[in-house]
């Protein structure tokens, strides 16, 4: 067989000086073939991944090629349409978790079922169905258990999937399993302006809540205060001050989605008695709390996701979010699409904080 080499960036093969298959070009200088889905290396079928081999910045991430193979017990070969990108994923990529290299990043997708493995009873070949929490997912193609699909409904579109489900179920985790909003309560949202936030902020007002946002800069405040009923700057001087003009004793309920460098405000901001949720920690995991139920009665929760979601067994959960998505609770977030080699830029935004959106990534000319 003669040598060739794949490059990476754009799907193109070309006859190679050396037996090495994979070639990870630097720019993309093949534009015009750059989306090709998947890639013959000896008549294997090749799917396209973004893998790192070493934790850091968005540098790390590189498409590559990969045989995904042909699905198990139990196992689905699913065709992706579109990606989620959460914070989760730059965390891993960082290291902070430990994940093993080399890895492909990616909890969330939405695409197509090719095939299915022995056993598998509740989908089929040609179903719609998206997932979260599910490593391995920046991938054109992949096998991934059946249990952990969901069926997508014809009226909720596959970007809308990609986009939505991490997010919004954890979004729904925050309102509904770790404290329960009530009609009439005040909370303060902290990462107002990121996925997770607008969507709870919403959704929490949606149900009567009256909701403080938070932006961590003063250039995402017309977007925190679209789904707030009040908008606050963290850096504000008069914070506190701020926060008093709207619950004399503080606030019922904090929903910490940023960590360690809002953890002092958020503790200050919440009333005696009061609570404070704990869903990630972009900055950090917080120092702060931990005196605090002792000294002042503050309810203490957190968790993660799949904790409280079964996506096998909560179909009620999951219809809440798309039922929220269908009467049009979020319909003012967009959702911003990159090209599937455009995974470092869209690591790149979000660690500037440039987003303008729920992010994805995409491969052009596929259904939305």
């Amino acid at each position: 067989m003669r040598p060739v080499a794949v490059h990476a960036c754009c799907g193109r093969i070309t006859p190679g000086p050396s037996a090495v298959p994979v070639h990870d070009c630097t720019q993309s200088v093949h534009a015009p073939q750059r989306f090709k889905r998947l890639i013959s290396i000896g008549g294997i079928l090749m799917a396209r991944v973004i893998r790192m081999h070493d934790y850091g910045g968005p540098s790390v991430l590189r498409v590559e090629t990969s045989d995904t193979g042909e699905p198990g017990p139990g196992q689905v070969l699913l065709r992706q349409y579109a990606i989620g990108v959460n914070a989760v994923d730059a965390i891993m990529r960082e290291g902070q978790f430990g994940t093993p290299l080399p890895a492909v990043l990616g909890v969330e997708g939405a695409g197509v079922i090719q095939s299915v493995g022995p056993g598998v009873k509740r989908h089929s070949p040609g179903d719609r169905v998206g997932y979260f929490f599910s490593m391995g997912a920046y991938s054109t193609e992949r096998l991934i258990a059946a249990e952990s699909l969901i069926p997508i409904p014809e009226d909720i579109g596959t970007d809308q999937a990609a986009a939505f489900l991490a997010k919004g179920l954890t979004a729904w985790m925050g309102i509904r399993a770790l404290h329960h909003v009530r009609p009439g309560e005040v909370i303060l949202v902290q990462g107002a302006s990121g996925g997770v936030g607008s969507i709870l902020s919403r959704w929490a007002k949606d149900m009567g809540a009256t909701v403080i946002g938070v932006a961590g800069s003063k250039e995402k405040s017309p977007q925190v205060r679209a789904g707030s009923d009040h908008a606050l700057h963290a850096a504000d001087p008069d914070f506190l001050g701020a926060v008093r003009e709207v619950a004399a004793n503080g606030v019922d309920v904090v929903y910490d989605l940023v960590g360690q460098a809002t953890a002092e405000l958020s503790a200050q901001a919440v009333r005696d008695g009061g609570t404070i949720v704990t869903i990630g920690a972009a900055s950090g995991p917080p120092r702060h709390y931990a005196s605090l139920q002792g000294k002042r009665g503050i309810r203490l929760v957190g968790g993660s996701t799949p904790q409280y979601v079964d996506p096998s067994t909560d179909h009620k959960t999951i219809s809440e979010l798309f039922a929220a998505i269908r009467g049009g609770l979020f319909n003012d977030l967009k959702i911003s699409r990159y090209a599937f080699e455009e995974a470092r830029q869209a690591h790149e935004d979000l660690k500037q904080r440039k987003l303008s959106g729920l992010p994805i990534l995409k491969e052009v000319n596929q259904p939305v």
